[in-house]
């Protein structure tokens, strides 16, 4: 980063978008090699999954809309009962090696986008192969941080669904029982977007401090404390891309509603170009916000400090000390 870190803590929505396109840039050479081994491999598995996905499930429905109209006491209904059987489990089989192989390339592209920008930070010598050795130490710890965030999701979402459906319940579909159910949704959707912030700066985190799991999420919420709308705003507008590629490719390519052979291919190409340029591009601004609130809070990291934890990954770990933290040991001298 061109900038010294107590600078940061100025920048807002648009300073965060183009500090970081200036770190791609500046970087470019060794993004380009993160992106060709661990980011394009995770966009084509995304998007295959859609296609994938989409071909298992309307075979299933084939059978099932054919089981309708087959006589259960003949044979045929048997075979076909026991063909969407097997299908049913052919489908959930693949979502889960989908979810368990775009996890894994995900936090490994997390570890590395991360790693690489802190080792420019501290104006550390950096290579592909260096970064690529650090990796899979840092992936543990992104994936105990994971779970601790999967679990308060999922305790989330059962929670708001019990709360919603016991409201229903009660009310029905009143007016007073709609207006309330709308509400609630506005309250899930604000309330999962803030979860995701939290947990996408907890990544960053964990690789950058010597915590993990459910202290990195305690640290990323007080770390976004008054940067918070920033936050939200960059996490939204990748949101909203990520999703505009996804609908334009299951429209284009999946469905094929519009054009021939030659526009799906297109659209798929194009997809497949915006989606590994926004996944890359979304690493590098979750890893500027951390630095950002780090500065806003007067947590500024010392340089030679933040090399040595870099450095620890290869030997033994070195705790990250912040500026602060030096000047606490300089006055204790």
């Amino acid at each position: 980063m061109d900038r010294e870190q107590h600078e940061l803590q100025f920048l807002g929505f648009c300073g965060i978008l183009k500090e970081s396109y200036k770190i791609v840039l500046q970087w470019r050479k060794i993004f380009s090699q993160i992106t060709l081994a661990l980011i394009l491999p995770l966009s084509f598995v995304f998007l295959a999954h859609f296609q994938i996905s989409q071909v298992l499930f309307f075979r299933i429905l084939n059978k099932e809309d054919k089981l309708r109209y087959t006589d259960i006491h003949t044979r045929d209904y048997s075979r076909l009962k026991h063909s969407i059987s097997s299908q049913w489990a052919a489908f959930w089989l693949f979502k889960a090696a989908y979810f368990t192989l775009s996890l894994v390339l995900l936090l490994l592209s997390t570890a590395a986008v991360v790693y690489t920008i802190a080792a420019a930070y501290a104006a550390k010598p950096i290579s592909f192969k260096k970064v690529m050795s650090v990796v899979p130490r840092v992936w543990k710890r992104l994936m105990v941080t994971f779970i601790w965030s999967f679990a308060i999701v999922l305790v989330y979402n059962v929670l708001a669904i019990g709360l919603m459906v016991l409201w229903i319940v009660l009310l029905g579909f009143s007016p007073v029982g709609i207006v309330f159910v709308i509400v609630c949704l506005i309250a899930y959707l604000v309330g999962f977007v803030y979860i995701g912030i939290i947990w996408h700066l907890a990544s960053v985190v964990s690789v950058l401090e010597e915590i993990y799991g459910i202290k990195a999420l305690k640290k990323s919420r007080n770390l976004i404390k008054g940067k918070t709308g920033v936050a939200v705003g960059c996490f939204v507008v990748f949101g909203v891309a990520f999703a505009g590629i996804e609908l334009l490719f299951e429209n284009f390519v999946v469905f094929g509603w519009a054009g021939g052979l030659a526009v799906r291919i297109g659209v798929g190409i194009l997809c497949f170009l915006l989606l590994f340029k926004v996944i890359l591009f979304g690493l590098v601004v979750q890893t500027v916000i951390y630095f950002v609130c780090k500065s806003y809070h007067h947590e500024n990291i010392d340089k030679p400090s933040l090399s040595e934890h870099l450095e620890g990954y290869f030997g033994h770990y070195v705790q990250l000390k912040s500026s602060r933290d030096v000047q606490l040991e300089e006055v204790h001298v």
